[in-house]
């Protein structure tokens, strides 16, 4: 069994408990995944499964040993996942991972990594919570960062200074979520509370622990 498994954010949604409690629950689909290549301890010095998900024309299909060779072509995206070689025997290649053959059950915490969403260029305030200078109209520091220079003729700027620049799109992981419900019919895993990224946004989901 996999203690680690790939998808695609579907979006959020609420499933309601035994006790009629609402749980806001993020959608992930986990499967349309296929062992594309098996990397081993004597040839590539570790031990992984190399997964690949098709593109949306090629994802109808039944699984070719032909898109082997081009994998660049027939996958959207190809991701490697480390496993044991005790679980790397017990699959092979053009072989379709499914929600089952993942280990995580309900009720599991699990740990969510992707890719946040990009803000594009911002300013100190929004990109690092700066609470701003005062707001009245005598200011002129309102939503500037101060002074960055340090105490010293030279007036360096010290590394990790918090500045303006690019805003999100970074990895992200979110710990501690818990696993509210899995439906291998649809190949779906639903995840208390939100996930880094957007619609589409690829995941990897492991267990914690």
């Amino acid at each position: 069994m996999l203690q680690e498994i790939l998808g695609k954010k579907i979006g959020m949604t609420q499933i309601f408990d035994d006790q009629k409690n609402v749980i806001p629950v993020t959608a992930i689909n986990v499967g349309g995944w296929f062992v594309v290549q098996i990397k081993n301890q004597e040839v590539d010095g570790y031990v992984a499964l190399q997964l690949g998900r098709p593109r949306k024309k090629y994802s109808a299909k039944n699984f070719e040993d032909s898109w082997l060779k081009n994998k660049k072509k027939f996958f959207e995206h190809v991701h490697e996942i480390c496993v044991g070689e005790d679980v790397a025997k017990n699959f092979k290649l053009g072989q379709e991972i499914k929600a089952s053959d993942s280990s995580l059950v309900e009720k599991d915490m699990v740990g969510v990594s992707g890719t946040s969403r990009g803000l594009g260029f911002q300013g100190v305030v929004k990109r690092h919570g700066f609470s701003g200078g005062p707001s009245g109209h005598g200011s002129n520091c309102h939503r500037i960062p101060g002074s960055i220079g340090n105490m010293c003729s030279q007036g360096n700027v010290i590394k990790g200074k918090k500045l303006p620049g690019h805003c999100g799109f970074r990895r992200v992981t979110i710990k501690n979520l818990r696993v509210v419900k899995v439906d291998p019919e649809v190949g779906c895993l639903f995840v208390s509370g939100s996930v880094p990224g957007k619609k589409d946004t690829l995941l990897s989901i492991y267990k914690a622990g």
